[in-house]
């Protein structure tokens, strides 16, 4: 089918308004939940859940969509009972009630993304290189909300935040239902066919590589707005460098369709690994240092740009047809999930008893060991290639 131009920019609103919501969530959701008196461990375990539902919801939703088709209807039902879910911490701060509301909250708001990259893909079609010019739209409506928000928590208090999120969360809403359904085909042994998909080794490597690189990504999302107050920065200021580090992602974006042909999505994924270890080395070791944090904020382009857009081209490479659903799912699900889950319980675990630096050091060796990994990926899949 082909992208006209409003079917690009209602693909691309829905983007900007989703990665709003994330630009507003994990950079400063730790930050308004330090300042309702909760402990390193209880935040760390707000993020875990909210990681941690990606593990199961993200593929019950692909499967539910790969069955019925009906992937925008599930999107807007889900996105209707994040707003509702989310909405419940107004009725109390209490632990454990918080708790259940970002497993609700998150369970529905994770149905979102995976469904909405497979209906993305299906209006590309054979153009999926185009996937990172209407991408990028997310990572703006990222720095916009990220950049503003951190000016405005200067003059405001930080219980502003919910609104703002239910806010964008509604947006979503909406744009869920001016984007409609591309018609997939059907076919028969359709089981059969995505679980010879996930026997293959390479597939199973290239799993354990992105689990691996987004758990490595657990002091950086669950404590770097902390971890910069700390140590003096302003919250304007930190809002700048988030701000800057998904700048760097756009202009990543906006050149991946060229970096793709050329190099190659598993030799990409190998330098964005190797970069993403000097990056959390950096931010450990020298926070003292404004231009080194901002120089390790742009690195942000390989750790998340280029190594996403690099696995969002596989995934859609090794689950065609009616598994596309199920594969983003299960890519959202082991990576950004389980990964994400077990990146911010460890930077729980070890933020306080071990100190900062050495959560980031932790961070090092698991990315890492998530670039050899990849290099072990990278061949297995060449050598398939090659035999198939």
């Amino acid at each position: 089918m082909q992208v006209t131009d409003k079917i690009y920019w209602r693909l691309s609103g829905f983007y900007f308004f989703y990665f709003a919501s994330v630009g507003t969530l994990f950079p400063y959701w730790g930050l308004f939940l330090q300042s309702n008196g909760y402990s390193s461990q209880q935040i760390a375990n707000v993020f875990a859940v909210i990681m941690g539902t990606k593990v199961i919801a993200p593929y019950l939703w692909g499967w539910l969509a790969d069955h019925t088709g009906k992937r925008m209807q599930i999107i807007r039902i889900a996105s209707l009972f994040s707003i509702l879910f989310f909405a419940g911490i107004y009725y109390s701060y209490d632990y454990a009630w918080l708790i259940g509301c970002m497993i609700g909250f998150s369970f529905f708001w994770n149905a979102n993304l995976p469904q909405f990259e497979a209906v993305t893909f299906s209006y590309l079609g054979k153009n999926s290189h185009r996937y990172s010019a209407i991408r990028l739209w997310g990572s703006l409506g990222f720095v916009l909300l990220v950049a503003l928000l951190g000016a405005l928590l200067e003059e405001y208090d930080v219980g502003i935040l919910p609104a703002v999120i239910i806010f964008l969360l509604a947006s979503i809403w909406f744009f869920s239902f001016i984007v409609q359904d591309v018609p997939v085909k059907k076919k028969s042994g359709e089981r059969k066919s995505i679980l010879a998909i996930l026997s293959r080794p390479y597939i199973l490597l290239f799993f354990l590589v992105c689990l691996l690189l987004q758990a490595s990504h657990g002091p950086y999302y669950a404590f770097f707005s902390i971890y910069l107050e700390e140590n003096h920065y302003s919250r304007t200021f930190i809002g700048q460098l988030w701000a800057l580090g998904v700048l760097a992602e756009v202009i990543i974006f906006m050149v991946m369709h060229r970096l793709l042909p050329m190099m190659g999505a598993t030799k990409l994924i190998s330098i964005a690994l190797a970069l993403t270890a000097l990056r959390w080395g950096l931010i450990g070791h020298y926070v003292d240092s404004s231009a080194i944090v901002f120089f390790a904020q742009i690195l942000h382009a390989a750790s998340f740009g280029v190594f996403h857009a690099a696995a969002i081209h596989l995934v859609n490479e090794f689950f065609p047809d009616n598994t596309q659903g199920r594969g983003q799912a299960m890519y959202s699900s082991v990576s950004f999930g389980l990964g994400g889950a077990i990146g911010a319980f460890y930077s729980g675990m070890t933020w306080d008893s071990l100190g900062a630096t050495m959560s980031y050091d932790i961070a090092v060796v698991i990315a890492i060991m998530a670039l050899l990994f990849s290099l072990i990926f990278s061949i297995a899949y060449r050598r398939h290639q090659e035999y198939a």
